[in-house]
C-alpha cells in the first residue's frame, strides 16, 4: 500500500507555488511564458476553481503549470524527456525512479516523440490533478476540505489496511507543510502531483478485488493484492471468499452450464437443440438431478486453480521485473495471461472430467474417480489433454480482450462521470466487470468451443478424431460459420445470475472472515 513504511511518497513542488512571485525563487524563468513561445496555451480553466493570479491575471493553475514546465524542461527545447524529469525533479528535491520517470512521460507523450511539449505537459497534469481531487474527496469523509488523522486510518482500514496511530500521523506529517496536523488540496496535490497515476495506491485499491465474479469460466487474470494484504492474511481472506462465492455461483447455474455443453457436443444444423428442448432432454433421460452432471468436479477445481494461477502470477511479476504492487495493462496481459496458462495446464485433466461428466448417460460412471479410470484404461494418459491447444490459446484472446475493456470502461467512467468520489461503486463495477467478461468470452468462444469437442470426441461412437485445425474447418463447411458459437445462448443466460450470486456470497463471506468491505 504505502512506498515506504509511514509514508506515501518524497515531499513534492513545495516551493513551486501556485502565484507569480514562485518564480522569484527560480532565476530566468518568466513567469508569463511557457517555454516555446509557439506552444498554445491550454485552454481557460474555470476561473471559479482557480482564481486569477494576482501578478499576471491567468489562472493559479494555468500560471503553476508554465513555470513547473520551465523549471523542468531542464535544457530549454521546449520538451521534457526523461533525463529532464530526472535533473529537474532533483532540484526540486524529489526522486523518482526512471520506471515512473517513463510511465509519466509515456502517459502524456500524445505524439510519441519519447518528450512532453507543454500542450501534452498540462493536458496530463490537469487529468493526472482530476484524478488526484476525486482521491482526495474520497478519503475526506468529513468533507471539510481536510484530510486528518483519523480519515487517514479510517480510509486505509476500509481498504483491509490497518495502520497504528503513529503510522498515521508520520503519514500526515509528510503532507502537512504549515503544521495543522490535516492535509488540505494543495498540500495533497503538491505531494502527489508528478507520481504515475496509476501508481496512487488508492486510485488502484478503489478498482481492486473486482474480478471475483466467477461465470463458470477460468480465465481471468488475477487479482492484486498489497504486501500489507499478504503479511496480515487478508489475501487469503480474499482467496477464500472469492473461492466460495464461485462455488455457489457455478452450482446455482450448472443446468445452464451442462445446456451449453451439450449443445456445443451434440446441436447441428440438422439436429437443432434448443434450450426448452435441452432441459427436457436431460430431465426425460436422468431426472432433476441429472442437471449437475459435471458440476462437483468444476467446483473442486476452483481451489487448486486459484491458488496455481495467483502464485504463478506473483512469481511473473518478479521475473519481468517489476518492483510495483499493480502493474500496467500491457504488463497484467502478459503476467495473467501466463499464469492462466500454468494454472491451466496443472488443472486441465479436470476439465476433461468436467466435460465427459456433463455428458455421461444415466449410469455410465459411479463418480469421478469412476470416470478418471475408465478414461485411462480405454485412452490412455492422452485423452486427459485432448483440446490442450485451443484452450491455452483461448486465453489469449480473452484475457486481452477482458482487460482492455475493462481499462476503458474504468477511465470512462473516471473522466466523465465521476465528480465527488474515485469509489465508483458495486454497480459500476459489476457492469464493468460484466461487460468486459462477456466480450472477452465472446472473442475466445469458437476457440472454447473447439476445445469441448476434442474433450467429448470418444464417447461419440464412430465419430472421427479431428486435430484443431481439421475440426474448425469441419464445423465451418458443415455447418457454417455460426456453428463455431453453438450454446452462446445458455452461456450468456448465466452471466448475469452468476455475477450477481457471486457478489452477494463474496460480500457475506467477506464478513464472515472478517475482510472489511469498500
Amino acid at each position: 500500500m504505502m512506498h515506504q513504511q509511514g509514508s506515501f511518497v518524497a515531499p513534492l513542488l513545495g516551493e513551486v507555488s501556485c502565484q507569480c512571485r514562485a518564480a522569484e525563487a527560480h532565476p530566468g524563468v518568466d513567469p508569463g511564458g511557457g517555454g516555446d513561445p509557439s506552444s498554445p496555451p491550454p485552454s481557460t480553466p474555470d476561473c471559479r476553481r482557480h482564481p486569477p493570479c494576482d501578478s499576471c491575471g491567468g489562472s493559479e493553475q494555468e500560471h503553476r503549470h508554465k513555470v513547473l514546465f520551465q523549471i523542468l524542461d531542464v535544457n530549454g527545447d521546449g520538451g521534457i524527456c526523461v533525463n529532464d524529469l530526472t535533473i529537474g525533479l532533483k532540484k526540486l528535491g524529489v526522486h523518482r525512479t526512471e520506471h515512473e520517470l517513463r510511465k509519466i512521460v509515456k502517459a502524456g507523450d500524445k505524439d510519441l516523440d519519447g518528450q512532453l511539449d507543454f500542450e501534452e505537459f498540462v493536458h496530463y497534469l490537469r487529468d493526472h490533478e482530476k484524478k488526484l481531487r476525486l482521491v482526495f474527496k474520497s478519503l475526506d469523509k468529513k468533507n471539510d476540505g481536510r484530510i486528518d488523522l483519523q480519515e487517514i486510518m479510517q480510509s486505509l482500514g476500509d481498504l483491509g489496511v490497518n495502520i497504528s496511530e503513529e503510522q498515521a500521523e508520520k503519514i500526515l506529517k509528510s503532507m502537512d507543510k504549515n503544521g495543522t496536523m490535516t492535509i488540505d488540496w494543495n498540500e495533497w496535490r503538491d505531494y502527489h502531483l508528478l507520481h504515475p497515476a496509476d501508481n496512487i495506491p488508492e486510485i488502484i485499491l478503489h478498482w481492486k478485488h473486482s474480478t471475483i465474479f466467477d461465470v463458470g469460466e477460468s480465465l481471468l487474470v488475477p487479482d492484486e493484492f498489497t504486501a500489507e494484504e499478504r503479511k496480515t492474511g487478508m489475501l487469503w481472506r480474499h482467496l477464500v471468499a472469492g473461492g466460495g462465492a464461485g462455488a455457489v455461483s457455478r452450482t446455482c447455474t450448472a443446468p445452464l452450464d451442462r445446456l451449453k455443453v451439450l449443445m456445443q457436443v451434440h446441436a447441428s444444423k440438422s439436429n437443432s437443440m434448443r434450450i426448452a428442448g435441452g432441459f427436457s432432454h436431460m430431465i426425460r433421460e436422468g431426472g432433476v438431478r441429472s442437471l449437475w452432471r459435471g458440476n462437483g468436479i468444476n467446483v473442486i477445481k476452483i481451489a487448486p486453480e486459484s491458488a496455481i494461477k495467483f502464485m504463478a502470477y506473483e512469481q511473473i511479476k518478479r521475473l519481468i521485473g517489476s518492483d510495483q504492487e499493480t502493474l500496467g495493462i500491457a504488463e497484467r496481459l502478459v503476467a495473467g495471461s501466463l499464469a492462466g496458462a500454468i494454472a491451466q495446464s496443472s488443472i486441465y485433466p479436470m476439465e476433461v472430467l468436467k466435460t465427459r461428466l456433463a455428458l455421461r448417460r444415466t449410469g455410465q460412471y459411479s463418480g469421478i474417480m469412476d470416470c478418471a479410470k475408465r478414461i485411462f484404461h480405454k485412452e490412455g494418459v492422452a485423452a486427459f489433454y485432448k483440446g490442450y491447444a485451443p484452450n491455452l490459446l483461448g486465453i489469449i484472446p480473452y484475457a486481452g480482450i477482458d482487460l482492455a475493456i475493462y481499462e476503458t470502461l474504468k477511465n470512462s467512467w473516471l473522466q466523465n462521470f465521476a465528480t465527488d468520489s474515485a469509489d465508483p461503486g458495486v454497480f459500476v463495477l459489476l457492469a464493468c466487470g460484466t461487460t468486459s467478461s462477456t466480450c472477452g468470452q465472446l472473442a475466445s468462444y469458437p476457440l472454447a468451443l473447439i476445445r469441448t469437442r476434442m474433450q467429448a470426441q470418444a464417447t461419440l461412437e464412430g465419430g472421427p478424431q479431428m486435430s484443431m485445425t481439421g475440426l474448425f474447418r469441419h464445423i465451418v463447411r458443415t455447418e457454417g460459420p455460426t456453428g463455431l458459437y453453438r450454446g452462446l445462448a445458455p452461456n450468456f443466460m448465466k452471466v448475469i445470475p452468476s455475477v450477481s450470486i457471486s457478489y452477494v456470497v463474496y460480500e457475506y463471506l467477506k464478513i464472515a472472515l472478517g475482510v472489511q468491505s469498500k
